[in-house]
């Protein structure tokens, strides 16, 4: 295949991947939307699923998609470098600035490539979903709480709150809402 041609499929193919990697990420964001925002949209715990994977498959996808645009997209660079040294030497003349360019440049992208490798999450204790976090129920659970505020205890209060599950308690603080 000649050169031409074999550009043109490489960035065929990048387009079709960044086209598949932002329709998953829509996807993930807007139709399988996550335990709280399906919460507040259906009332209760659901699972959702889109030809029988869920939102971590498709997230799998996603990722496995983009280290096959990064590879691409390395094709890509190794393919046009001589162009890219021109193009680079045109619009940097200065040999000193085009070396500080250069390495600002570099350390950018290793930094925003490691960064996830830089530091730690931050660990607090919990479980699955808001129940088991210190923090307040859903919140069409919240205004319905509300609602059903009167001089009654704690424990009755929370038991009328409809779309909570079955056995719910108040957290230890005592506090339905946030």
């Amino acid at each position: 295949m000649n050169r031409p041609k074999l550009n043109f499929v490489i960035d065929a193919v990048m387009f079709l991947l960044l086209a598949a990697i932002a329709g998953i990420g829509l996807l993930m964001k807007f139709v399988l939307i996550p335990g709280r925002e399906r919460w507040v949209k259906y009332g209760r715990q659901v699972d959702l699923y889109l030809f029988g994977w869920d939102r971590h498959d498709w997230g799998d996808l996603h990722f496995y998609l983009a280290l096959v645009l990064a590879a691409v997209l390395t094709l890509h660079i190794i393919l046009h470098w001589s162009q890219i040294v021109v193009l680079f030497h045109r619009l940097v003349t200065a040999p000193r600035a085009r070396t500080v360019v250069f390495w600002v440049f570099l350390a950018l992208a290793l930094l925003l490539l490691f960064f996830p490798f830089l530091f730690s999450p931050e660990v607090r204790e919990g479980g699955r979903g808001w129940r088991w976090q210190s923090s307040s129920p859903p919140l069409a659970a919240t205004a319905s709480a509300r609602k059903n505020r009167r001089n009654r205890p704690i424990a009755h209060r929370a038991a009328a709150v409809p779309g909570l599950p079955p056995g719910w308690s108040p957290p230890q603080s005592g506090r339905v809402c946030g």
